[in-house]
C-alpha cells in the first residue's frame, strides 16, 4: 500500500517507535521568538543542559516589535523586557538571532520562506500555532507548546502521536474575486472550526495547485483554525521556482540532490487517508465572516443565517456574535446584481 505525503515525511523522521507509546520525532528546524522561549530556556538552565543543536534552531523577534522606529527602545515595557531576554538567551545558548535591525528580522511564519530555510521534506516546529504556514512547501510544520520548545531545545526531538490524514480536494478554476483566504474559510464553514481536530490536512485538486505560494501559505496557515494540527501542499514546479535562489537554499550539486528527493513529495495514488473531503471550486464566492468564530463564514450574496435557526444551546452565543460584529439575524450583506 502507497503512503500519503504525511505518512512519507513523518515516517522519514521517526527516531524511535515503539507500540502504545508516542513516536520520537526528528525536528529539523525550530523556529523561536520572544514570546514563547523564555521559560524553555530558564528549564534548561535548571537542568544544566545546553541547546542540543543551536545551528538547527532559528531565532527573531516579531510578536512585540513595532513596525516603525526600530531603532528607538521599545516603548511598551513588557514587550522591551521579552526582546531584550530574547537577545541575552540566544547569546547565552549560541543561537545566532535574527533581532531588531538584522537584514533578516521578520515575522517568523515569514522570513522561512522568503530565506530559503522553509523546505519540503522538512519536520519544522515553533512556539506559535501559525507554524503550519510552513506546510505550503511541502513540510510537515506545526506549532508547539513551551514545554515542547524545552524539549526541542535539549533534544531535537519531539515526542508526538502519529496524526490522523485528511485530503482536502478543491477542483475546478477559481470565479471573479475568488483568492485563497476565500478557499478555506469556504471549507471552515463547511466543516466547522472543528473539522479538523486530530488530522494533518494534505490540500491538493487543480484550484490548490493554481495557486502562488503566498496563496498556499495562506492556506495552510489557517489550518489549525479548522483545529487541524497542520496543513501541507505537496511542492511542484511553483514551490522549486519560489525557492531556488533564496539566501540558505540549497545550490549547485546540492540544489540538484535535493530537487530530486522534492519531487518524490506526493501521496501516491494507492494511499489511503482517514478522511477524504472534495469541494467545487465553483461553489466558492468571496467569503465574508459573520461572527467572531473561524466557522461563521459566507459568500457575500448568502443571507447571514437567523438566531432562530440555531441550536438552543448556541442561540445565546449566536447572538452575541452577530452584535460584536454589528450584523442582525438573517441579513443579506449583499444583494447579487442583476444579469
Amino acid at each position: 500500500m502507497g503512503k500519503t505525503l504525511v505518512e512519507k515525511i513523518w515516517d522519514a523522521h521517526v527516531v524511535k517507535r515503539q507500540e502504545g507509546f508516542p513516536d520520537i520525532l526528528y525536528i529539523d528546524t525550530h523556529l523561536i521568538h520572544e514570546v514563547t522561549s523564555p521559560q524553555a530556556f530558564d528549564g534548561l538552565r535548571k537542568r544544566g543542559l545546553p541547546v542540543f543543536r543551536p545551528q538547527q534552531t532559528v531565532a527573531t523577534a516579531d510578536h512585540n516589535v513595532p513596525t516603525l522606529n526600530q531603532h528607538l527602545p521599545i516603548r511598551e515595557e513588557l514587550s522591551r523586557y521579552q526582546v531584550d531576554m530574547l537577545t541575552k538567551n540566544t547569546a547565552e545558548f549560541g543561537i545566532e538571532l535574527y533581532g531588531l535591525g538584522h537584514p533578516y528580522q521578520g515575522i517568523v511564519h515569514v522570513i522561512g520562506p522568503e530565506l530559503g530555510i522553509t523546505l519540503p521534506g522538512k519536520t519544522m516546529v515553533c512556539g506559535d500555532s501559525h507554524t503550519s504556514t510552513h506546510g505550503a512547501f511541502g513540510a510537515i510544520a506545526f506549532g508547539i507548546g513551551t514545554s515542547q520548545v524545552e524539549q526541542v531545545f535539549a533534544t531535537q526531538c519531539l515526542l508526538q502521536q502519529k496524526p490522523k490524514t485528511m485530503k482536502i480536494e478543491v477542483n475546478g478554476e477559481l470565479g471573479k474575486g475568488v483568492g485563497a483566504k476565500d478557499i478555506i474559510l469556504y471549507i471552515i464553514s463547511k466543516i466547522s472550526a472543528a473539522g479538523g481536530t486530530g488530522y494533518f490536512v494534505e490540500y491538493a485538486g487543480s484550484a490548490i495547485r493554481s495557486l502562488s505560494m503566498e496563496g498556499r501559505m495562506t492556506i495552510c496557515n489557517m489550518s489549525i483554525e479548522m483545529g487541524a494540527r497542520g496543513g501541507l501542499i505537496a511542492p511542484d514546479q511553483t514551490t522549486f521556482d519560489y525557492i531556488k535562489g533564496r539566501k540558505f537554499a540549497p545550490t549547485g550539486d546540492k540544489w540538484e540532490e535535493a530537487l530530486a528527493y522534492w519531487k518524490t513529495l506526493y501521496s501516491d495514488e494507492d494511499a489511503e487517508f482517514d478522511s477524504v473531503l472534495t469541494f467545487d471550486a465553483a461553489d466558492i464566492q468571496p467569503m465574508i465572516t459573520y461572527g467572531t468564530k473561524p466557522g461563521m463564514g459566507l459568500g457575500v450574496t448568502v443571507r447571514i443565517p437567523t438566531t432562530a435557526a440555531q441550536p438552543d444551546s448556541d442561540e445565546q452565543s449566536f447572538q452575541k456574535d452577530l452584535e460584536h460584529v454589528g450584523f442582525d439575524s438573517g441579513e443579506a450583506i449583499f444583494n447579487k446584481p442583476e444579469d
